[in-house]
């Protein structure tokens, strides 16, 4: 490894995942963690609910890295400017953020139509403002606080549902297709930077959140059918692939959407 090789491995050695507590944030959290990675992990739970997430990141500490943790609702303006400077004091101007993983699933499942609460104009809004744009308004916070590594990678994780309609997932679908549009312009826009931006589309993958979708047993069992692997997606699964695209030989991928579902979207 070159002088510049070693500079770029270890400036990138923090990882920013937003929704690590559980999922797809928590399984990556840990993988990060086994390869060397440190963590600040931002999350949103409830008191009760701290006892088992504080254990999960206890064992990743375990692993001997740095694993800063902030219960904060990532979306909001005010706490985005104070993890920040909390974080920007512990890395004392040396290191660097160099991957930012966006794991926000902070939405409404509502129904457009029937009877009972349906999706509002408000729904709407907070589901894209929290699943979506969330993310660049991290990565341009990081940026103007000179917190990202000269070789960052920026990953969100979107879904099927980008192009496929689901009863009661209109806000979400929403979310996702926007998600992917500012992906690919942040890729385009911050490349002479280094910052390399994807996509990573799961296969339906049994988590609390998945869990919230309406018919989400039905929607399971139709996986399992057309998978040709097989089996549902596990968060191990897409973890394994946050990992890959944190490493050296994946500096040349960037704007773009990679499916890791063992071919479920094949059929």
């Amino acid at each position: 490894m070159n002088d510049l090789e070693n500079y770029s491995e270890q400036s990138r050695r923090w990882a920013l995942i937003l929704g690590g507590s559980r999922g797809l944030g928590l399984a990556s959290a840990q993988k990060l963690a086994r390869h060397g990675w440190n963590l600040c992990i931002v999350h949103r739970d409830r008191k009760a609910d701290l006892p088992g997430i504080e254990a999960a990141f206890g064992e990743i500490r375990a692993q001997g890295v740095g694993c800063l943790t902030f219960n904060k609702d990532a979306v909001k303006m005010e706490k985005r400017r104070e993890i920040l400077a909390q974080v920007a004091q512990h890395l004392g101007g040396q290191q660097r953020i160099g991957l930012l993983l966006h794991s926000i699933a902070k939405g409404n499942v509502k129904p457009m139509a029937g009877g009972g609460q349906r999706l509002s104009h408000e729904d709407f809004l907070l589901t894209l403002d929290a699943m979506a744009v969330s993310m660049y308004d991290w990565t341009k916070a990081l940026l103007d606080a000179d917190l990202l590594a000269a070789d960052t990678r920026v990953i969100g994780f979107t879904s099927e549902g980008n192009t496929r309609a689901i009863p009661g997932y209109a806000a979400v679908s929403a979310a996702k297709a926007a998600l992917e549009a500012i992906c690919k312009n942040m890729a385009l826009e911050m490349a002479p930077r280094g910052i390399k931006v994807n996509c990573i589309q799961a296969g339906v993958t049994q988590t609390a959140s998945f869990a919230m979708i309406p018919d989400s047993e039905a929607i399971k069992a139709h996986a399992l059918k057309r998978n040709p692997s097989g089996r549902l997606t596990t968060p191990e699964d897409v973890a394994n692939v946050v990992y890959l695209l944190s490493r050296e030989e994946a500096r040349w991928i960037t704007g773009t959407v990679i499916k890791v579902d063992g071919g479920e979207s094949l059929q």
